[in-house]
């Protein structure tokens, strides 16, 4: 574990190489998982805000159940996270013309529609945040469906917390991850 402010970071996290390849995994973190994306309440009001910026992209399906459900809600185990549609797919998600699921919200901020770009918890993924009261553990959530991002990584030779640079700055701060870079340079070769 290393610390750095007021977050302790799992090994895994500076160790394992990774990089999305959405073309071998269709974007399966838009559309597996027992529940929504993860959002806070100031992201769930900046999703409802901006809604007519993206509502275009998603289906008539998706537009639906946003009537329905709204733009978050409590899941079982009481988070605040996005609604879902069919079985287990975001209802802020679109698939295009390379069968590809994608967010509509960062569709979006890349037409520049907006200047928000999706929650926190999909940009950092395949990164978890858990929130205790004196820190947050910054986790890496190993699951079947990145194995593509794992071995694009690994032929790249790019570690987790270096692809996921920007939204870790985002989250946490530029001074943040300079510690962080500082910490790792100066970890022992064989931890």
């Amino acid at each position: 574990m290393i610390e750095i402010g007021k977050t302790i970071l799992s090994l895994d996290v500076i160790e394992s190489k990774f990089c999305c390849d959405l073309d071998q995994c269709k974007g399966a973190c838009c559309i597996e998982g027992d529940s929504g994306a993860p959002v806070t309440t100031e992201e769930a009001e900046t999703i409802e805000r901006l809604y007519p910026d993206f509502r275009e992209y998603l289906s008539a399906e998706n537009q639906a159940e946003i009537s329905r459900q709204g733009f978050s809600l409590i899941d079982q185990d009481g988070d605040l996270v996005t609604p879902i549609v069919g079985k287990n797919e975001c209802v802020f998600t679109f698939v295009n013309e390379k069968g590809i699921t994608l967010c509509a919200i960062e569709r979006a901020f890349f037409e520049k529609n907006t200047g928000f770009r999706k929650p926190v918890s999909c940009h950092l993924f395949p990164i978890r945040i858990t929130e205790y009261k004196r820190f947050d553990g910054v986790n890496y959530e190993k699951l079947k469906i990145c194995k593509p991002g794992r071995m694009c990584g690994k032929s790249n030779n790019l570690p987790l917390w270096k692809y996921l640079k920007e939204p870790l700055v985002r989250k946490y701060g530029e001074s943040w991850y300079q510690e962080l870079e500082l910490v790792v340079e100066n970890l022992p070769k064989h931890i």
